[in-house]
Order: C-alpha cells, then sequence, then structure tokens
C-alpha cells in the first residue's frame, strides 16, 4: 500500500519549468563499472572480445584503422575519429583485415596501469592502430530501458557527422589523456566517454525510424512524454490514471488508451516497475536502509515494499543487495 505523506519524497522542480523527457532520459546515461584500455596494435594483428552480459562496450580509433565482426552483420571499417558502440555486451572481433584471426582478449599480457586502466599491446611489425576502448554499465532504470532498445552496434563516422570538428577535438583531448594518464586523467577520459557514448545514441535516434516509436515514442509525444517525467521525477507520489490525465490536461479514458499504446504497458503498470527498477539501481549503489528506500518510494511499510519488489524483480531486497556484494567482490 502506498504511503500518503510526500515529505520524503524526491523534490519536484518547478511546474512551469520546461520538460524534455528524451533529454532527462539522456541524462542518467551515467556510466559505472568504467574500465578503459589503450591499444596499441601493430599488423598483422586481431583481438576477440568475449561476451559481456549487461555491458556496453565502445572503441575509438585514434590512428590507423580496424575492422569490426559481429556474428551476423556486415564488418564495419573504422577510421580514425570514429565511434562505435556495441551496446548489449556482445562477443565481438577487432581485426587489422577482415577475417584476421584473432588472439582472445584475456590470453594477451597486458599492462595493468591502475585499477581501472590497461595498455594492451598486439600484432606483428607491420602497420600500426591505436584505439581507446571501454567496457561500460548504466544502472539508472531509465538508462537500461533506453539502452535496451539500441541496435546491435552504432557507428558514428567521423567524416559525415555533423559535429565533426568538436568530436575529432574531444576525441584528441581523450587520446592524450590516456597516453599520458596524469593525475585525474581517469576522470577526464571517463567524463569525455560519457559525452562520446550520450552523442552517439543521439545520433542513432535522429536517424533511425526504430527510434520514433516504443517508450522512445511514448517520450516524444507531448503529453505521455510530460507524464514519464513526472513519474519519472516523483515515483513516491501515489499516482492515479486520474491525476496523471490532470496533470498533462487530458481525459482518464484518453490517456489511458493512449500511454498503452505508446508505452506498451498500461499507466499505473508502468509507475509500479519504475519504482522497483530504482529501488534495484538503488540497492546496487549504496547500502540503503530498506525502511528509508520503502518511504522514498511512496510504501507505508518495509513488508509491503517487499512484497511489491519481489513481484516484480523476482528477488527479496535483500538477496539483490547480496547478488550486488557478491559481484562487487568478484570484481575485486
Amino acid at each position: 500500500m502506498l504511503h500518503k505523506s510526500h515529505t520524503l519524497r524526491m523534490a519536484i522542480p518547478d511546474p512551469w519549468t520546461p520538460i524534455d523527457p528524451l533529454g532527462e532520459a539522456l541524462h542518467f546515461l551515467r556510466m559505472s563499472g568504467v574500465f578503459y584500455c589503450r591499444s596499441e596494435f601493430t599488423a598483422p594483428w586481431g583481438l576477440g572480445l568475449p561476451a559481456m552480459p549487461q555491458t556496453l562496450m565502445f572503441h575509438v580509433v585514434t590512428s590507423g584503422h580496424c575492422w569490426l565482426e559481429l556474428d551476423g552483420l556486415e564488418p564495419y571499417r573504422l577510421q580514425p575519429g570514429d565511434f562505435a558502440l556495441v551496446p548489449h555486451g556482445q562477443g565481438h572481433r577487432l581485426t587489422g583485415e577482415p577475417g584476421a584471426a584473432c588472439a582472445p582478449l584475456f590470453d594477451l599480457p597486458r599492462e595493468q596501469v591502475s585499477e581501472r586502466y590497461e595498455v594492451l599491446r598486439h600484432g606483428g611489425s607491420g602497420a600500426p592502430a591505436h584505439l581507446i576502448c571501454g567496457a561500460v554499465r548504466f544502472d539508472h532504470p531509465a538508462a537500461q530501458q533506453l539502452v535496451a532498445l539500441l541496435p546491435r552496434a552504432i557507428h558514428i563516422q567521423a567524416a559525415h557527422s555533423p559535429h565533426r570538428e568538436w568530436m575529432q577535438d574531444t576525441l584528441r583531448f581523450m587520446a592524450a589523456e590516456a597516453s599520458a594518464l596524469r593525475p585525474g586523467g581517469e576522470t577526464i577520459v571517463t567524463r569525455l566517454a560519457d559525452i562520446l557514448v550520450i552523442q552517439a545514441i543521439r545520433a542513432w535516434i535522429e536517424r533511425d525510424p526504430a527510434a520514433q516509436t516504443g517508450w522512445l515514442g511514448a517520450l516524444r509525444d507531448r503529453q505521455i512524454g510530460r507524464a514519464i517525467s513526472l513519474i519519472h521525477r516523483d515515483p513516491a507520489r501515489a499516482w492515479t490514471l486520474a491525476s496523471l490525465a490532470s496533470e498533462v490536461a487530458m481525459s482518464r479514458s484518453a490517456f489511458a488508451a493512449r500511454f498503452t499504446a505508446l508505452a506498451g504497458v498500461p499507466a499505473i503498470q508502468y509507475i509500479a516497475q519504475w519504482r522497483m527498477n530504482t529501488a534495484l539501481a538503488s540497492l546496487k549503489e549504496r547500502d540503503v536502509p530498506l525502511t528509508v528506500l520503502a518511504e522514498r518510494l511512496g510504501y507505508q511499510s518495509e513488508a509491503a515494499f517487499s512484497r511489491a519488489f519481489k513481484r516484480y524483480i523476482g528477488m527479496s531486497p535483500g538477496a539483490a543487495r547480496k547478488a550486488r556484494n557478491l559481484n562487487e567482490s568478484v570484481m575485486g
């Protein structure tokens, strides 16, 4: 049962502030679990990257060229300044030439520069190619929902990008920081990677018809997008179809039908799923007492919150927290 008091819920911005639902979703694309590798290859070379579930992998070519190969897709040729995303953690290959033999990543010696940064050197005595590669996660539920909609690969070609100049400047800055790794260099590389990943996703949203439907289409809708933003901003509020419809100046029946048609689920189900995904992200990020988390999400008691959590997530909050701690100890 939902708590009627709103004293602990998330603060709502000024109601007259314009809402950009899609922009807010992109705002949640904050990386966690970031790991970087500066790769220095010389022909002939090939690298096999294993599958990394729930991970987005990216590759930036800073000099030379390479091929990105995924099973079932035509190879992508990456030139200097190009940026490639493999959003769903699928195993793939980087090669100097198509079809080249690949050495598994974890079979190669690597120079450990820091906890989250290493240098990989591999290949023969031929032409060089330099890359910056990364493996990242997005823990926020809005970010996960957006990433789930992405295609198997996104290739941003520097030569065809309308933002070519600043992207190349960003890549040069990134390459310089990666090669020198001065104090604070990891933080700078992380922030620059944030920008490049978001720009790549924005470019996909702008050009791909698939981004105009489903959840992204719902975010673009003036009234349904606003309703979704209100839910995201204030998940503890005791939302009803009537209150949401009133917020976006629609009748209850028209709102209910349009929300389901665009978002793919009824509004009340979306609210419950959002609360539980938000709870799951909080359990992964920090040791928030369950009583506090329950209140933040509008539940009257820890027991009511735990029942709802298990119904939607499939495990208890305690089990989710233990799983997080186990993953952290394994990664450590």
